[in-house]
């Protein structure tokens, strides 16, 4: 199978973990005889630097003919005192319209060699935690009008919109459904229903899709609020999250965290076709950019879900998230992963160890 990839290494510590994503990848196309091209673009405060807008057109333009994209993470301090519309953010966010990637895929999963590493305690998460999070990415408050206006009274005020249409809610909802129907059947719907007027028609459409198309298919309700208290108190409880743009970006960073690191997390950006944009969900770490300390493994485990979701290949999928694991038995930890007697190795080396695995 011949393969064409763009790499979106982006700032901070992007370039190095997307360096070990690659290395993995090219270890699997030797291993199963398939032929992936790498081909660099430029995004966030990278792109900034070369050529003064976050998201060049011909990221895009490259991205688009791609098969698929994997990015490594935007933005740094800077870039902070940029406006708006012209931060490195801005670049992830057009990419991801550009695309019409509507849909956010993020399994959090606690691996078994890191149960230690969670901050729960033994008896929370002694059942396992295997949360996805299905959370709809191009529409809701961070796409909504917003602006400032002058206030004589109360000074400079600023204001953001809320907004989601029903086609908006009808397809992630489908996207959930779909993963749902393959696990538990079971699918816990995430709003602010008692406050929010677009949250009520959130509930309202996702219940109505779901048993019209999925009628085998559980959906239960639960407010953004109660849904963040319950993953810290007894997670297990979760399969499947369904979730607007902002909440689902903030729940999905919880659920991160109680599986030991953030920086264990993948995740897929998915829309209508097969090219998808894959990344880890932990931000560019500035400040431990070029160190050679950042986890790789969220990014590698992007892969994984590249070669699963966008290219059909089940069986290389599968190689990867193996080989993780048994690094991972073998006692091999990056910094933020790191216990007392287990192996400390910094990035390149844990990306070394999963390719030699595979």
């Amino acid at each position: 199978m011949k393969k064409h990839i763009a790499v979106l290494a982006g700032d901070g510590i992007g370039p190095e973990i997307t360096e070990g994503a690659v290395a993995v990848l090219k270890r699997v196309a030797e291993k199963f005889g398939h032929e992936f091209t790498f081909e660099p673009l430029l995004i966030g405060g990278a792109a900034i630097d070369r050529t003064g807008e976050p998201l060049p057109a011909e990221t895009i333009e490259r991205c688009l003919a791609s098969d698929s994209v994997l990015l490594g993470a935007v933005g740094g301090p800077k870039w902070d005192s940029l406006p708006g519309d012209k931060r490195p953010e801005k670049g992830l966010l057009g990419i991801r319209k550009a695309m019409n990637l509507y849909s956010n895929i993020r399994p959090a999963k606690l691996w078994r060699a890191l149960a230690d590493a969670s901050p729960l305690k033994e008896e929370l998460v002694k059942d396992g935690v295997e949360i996805t999070v299905v959370r709809e990415l191009t529409g809701g408050i961070y796409f909504g009008e917003r602006g400032r206006f002058g206030d004589e009274k109360n000074g400079e005020t600023a204001w953001d919109t809320e907004r989601y249409s029903v086609r908006e809610i009808a397809r992630i909802t489908k996207i959930a459904c779909e993963i749902a129907s393959k696990r538990s059947k079971k699918i816990i719907s995430v709003d602010k229903a008692n406050v929010l007027e677009s949250s009520r028609l959130w509930r309202a459409v996702v219940h109505a899709y779901a048993e019209k198309y999925y009628p085998d298919i559980t959906v239960q309700d639960m407010l953004v609020d109660n849904c963040a208290m319950q993953i810290v108190k007894y997670p297990a409880q979760f399969d499947v999250l369904l979730t607007s743009n902002m909440f689902g970006d903030i729940l999905s960073d919880e659920a991160a965290q109680i599986t030991g690191s953030i920086g264990m997390l993948a995740s897929s950006s998915l829309g209508d076709t097969k090219c998808g944009l894959y990344e880890p969900i932990h931000g560019s770490a500035p400040d431990i950019a070029g160190k050679d300390v950042a986890n790789p493994i969220a990014t590698i485990l992007s892969c994984a879900m590249m070669l699963r979701d966008s290219f059909g290949l089940a069986k290389e999928a599968e190689a990867i998230e193996t080989a993780v694991e048994r690094v991972l038995e073998e006692g091999y930890r990056t910094a933020d992963i790191f216990r007392e007697g287990t192996k400390k190795v910094g990035c390149r080396a844990m990306a070394a160890r999963v390719a030699e695995r595979i």
